[in-house]
């Protein structure tokens, strides 16, 4: 079989029952407004069958007889927060690094990876590279409600030319329309090219160029004729120049991305997922968790201070970005965890604190097309809900108070029941 495991997802979800549905109201909190309207002080929201039903003022908003209700009086509702760079089976350089893992392996990692995101608050991911298939074996796994894990949109495997960043190496034009179509034939709701050299990367410059304008401009009319967006990992603003002209989606890191590139963004409607995280100094923390080599070490500190003033850069640009980490959505960052660091740095980099929030919520629901379900709080959406102890349009660091979580009215965490 391509892709272990499919079989017994299959099979269990064939098996599983749906779950019953049950009338919750979240009673006494204050809901935040995404588009800078008042919040809603002790609000009522009432979720049945996956989604918000109703949501106002306590005063003009009942609860359903029979309902669960669960108290937030002191907590502010935002969204579930969204995770854009996600790799569950993160396998770095190092002294932890994993040789020859098999997709059992990896698929059991991936899934204690989700559930430990979902816990910290992250109720949808989007997977930027993965191998054997296994993003697609736990999607359907959690979609089929066998686990408890975000939402996911995965990009399935990296597709670069040979010798690039990622793990599907093709030669020209054909051989990259067939990957395409390929990841696109596994279930993947995004394509990830790796237009330029990594950080992890042994060899070569990160600010490389490897794609010839046929492979790119193939691979992402490919995409596209078959509905799928299209990402690239970016550290060159050669390639990503290249990239904007044939027609890409979104840029990943974008750790030299310049002023006259991020312009051209801004005009074309790209997308900028920055991963600040990882080449800042609260990431050092995880570098020394798994034992980075020196080299690699090396070449996170050549971008560092580049990667900042590019996302300085776009925000002072006005390019739209979607939160994402390249690291665990979990994973312990300067205090917090480095969805909530990632977010803290967009405000240290010149966001306000709503613009940062929305960047964590309702962009990356825009740039995955389904802001009609989820990213706001509001009647038919998904009840994909975090609660925090203070106003996060006010402080963003408010997120490291998360303290209830939510996803599809299935209450994950709450703190206060301890």
């Amino acid at each position: 079989m391509k892709y272990p495991l499919l079989a017994f997802t299959a099979l269990c979800a064939t098996l599983a029952s749906p779950a019953s549905a049950e009338t919750i109201a979240l009673v006494g909190g204050t809901v935040v407004d995404l588009a800078g309207k008042a919040p809603i002080r002790d609000a009522v929201v009432v979720i049945e069958d996956e989604r918000i039903q109703a949501i106002g003022p306590r005063a003009s908003t009942s609860v359903p007889s029979g309902a669960r209700v669960i108290p937030m009086e002191g907590r502010w509702l935002i969204p579930g927060l969204m995770n854009m760079h996600v790799h569950l089976a993160l396998n770095l350089p190092g002294a932890s690094r994993i040789y020859n893992e098999t997709p059992d392996s990896m698929v059991l990692r991936s899934l204690d990876n989700a559930q430990k995101s979902l816990h910290s608050g992250v109720t949808t991911i989007r997977l930027t590279g993965s191998d054997a298939g296994v993003d697609f074996t736990l999607k359907r796994a959690i979609d089929a409600g066998m686990f408890d894990g975000p939402r996911i949109h995965t990009a399935g495997s990296s597709i670069v030319a040979t010798g690039g960043h990622g793990k599907t190496e093709v030669n020209g034009p054909a051989e990259f329309s067939r990957a395409v179509r390929e990841q696109v034939k596994a279930g993947a709701t995004w394509i990830k090219l790796g237009i330029s050299g990594g950080i992890s990367d042994t060899h070569g410059d990160i600010g490389a160029s490897p794609f010839t304008d046929a492979e790119l401009t193939t691979a992402i009319e490919v995409a596209h004729r078959n509905g799928v967006k299209v990402t690239g990992h970016t550290g060159s603003p050669i390639a990503s120049e290249a990239a904007i002209d044939a027609g890409i989606d979104a840029f990943e890191h974008g750790y030299f991305l310049t002023p006259p590139v991020l312009r051209k963004m801004k005009q074309k409607g790209v997308w900028f997922i920055p991963t600040i995280v990882v080449s800042q100094s609260g990431a050092r923390e995880f570098y020394r968790k798994i034992g980075s080599p020196p080299w690699y070490l090396d070449r996170v500190d050549s971008v560092g201070k580049a990667h900042i003033q590019s996302l300085r850069d776009a925000i002072s640009a006005g390019v739209s970005i979607a939160l994402g980490t390249d690291q665990y959505p979990y994973e312990p960052n300067e205090g917090t965890t480095a969805t909530v660091r990632e977010a803290e740095i967009y405000v240290d980099a010149g966001m306000t604190p709503a613009q940062a929030l929305r960047a964590a919520t309702i962009e990356p629901a825009r740039m995955l097309g389904v802001d009609n379900e989820v990213g706001v709080l509001k009647p038919g959406y998904y009840a994909d809900i975090v609660a925090v102890d203070a106003d996060p349009t006010a402080d963003i660091a408010a997120l490291r108070t998360i303290g209830f979580v939510m996803k599809g009215g299935k209450v994950i965490r709450d703190d206060r029941e301890r």
